[in-house]
């Protein structure tokens, strides 16, 4: 993809979406943390029936603790790999309240020395909460990358480093939001639905499809 063509592939995207947000659903950086520590291999729906009947009752580090590791399993067992996502953040909240003072931390190192909390999640939590320009690599921006010949790499990091490379400054902080979208609803892994997409003039893929 050339330097027009990525060009003309975001101004697309944003003018049909100006503001992108995350479909996860919260009202705090430490709601936000909890919900993205619970999606890892889930969907953002699943999470948020979840989340919905978790947060009234606990959304606060403290709140998460006094909850109980048991409690809080039976409130989001209808997500995938429940029991070590309990784990993890119940372990994660305790962090928070012994070295953060229950503040999530804005750098990238304190995240990554949450439990559960890899590359991925950092970036969204720096993206989403704090504004930073990262990339969240996950399946969706890896697929759009080494498909549409935006941001080729075999490695998640890879892909990262040159999305960020390649995509111009002015979209950088929402491209992340705009690929996982475009990735969910047109660009699917199985099906991508090129006739209907608004970019594909400048993908590799639909060229080739012709």
């Amino acid at each position: 993809m050339s330097a027009a063509q990525i060009e003309f592939f975001f101004q697309t995207l944003r003018s049909a979406n100006p503001t992108p947000v995350t479909e996860l659903e919260y009202t705090s950086v430490f709601e936000l943390l909890a919900a993205v520590l619970l999606s890892a291999q889930a969907t953002d729906v699943g999470v948020n029936k979840a989340t919905r009947r978790l947060f009234p009752v606990a959304n606060t580090p403290q709140k998460i603790v006094d909850l109980g590791l048991e409690k809080l399993e039976s409130y989001i067992q209808t997500i995938g790999l429940f029991r070590s996502k309990a784990k993890h953040l119940m372990q994660t909240c305790q962090i928070l309240l012994d070295k953060h003072n229950s503040v999530v931390p804005r750098s990238r190192e304190a995240l990554e020395a949450l439990p559960g909390v890899g590359r991925k999640t950092a970036n969204v939590i720096l993206n989403s909460a704090f504004g930073e320009a990262t990339m969240a690599v996950d399946t969706h921006l890896f697929r759009l990358g080494n498909r549409t010949g935006l941001a080729a790499g075999k490695t998640p990091l890879a892909v990262e480093l040159a999305l960020l490379k390649r995509i111009p400054k002015e979209f950088l902080v929402d491209a992340h939001h705009w690929l996982i979208l475009h990735g969910r609803y047109v660009c699917t892994a199985r099906s991508p639905n090129c006739k209907a997409c608004a970019v594909s003039s400048a993908c590799n893929f639909a060229d080739k499809l012709g």
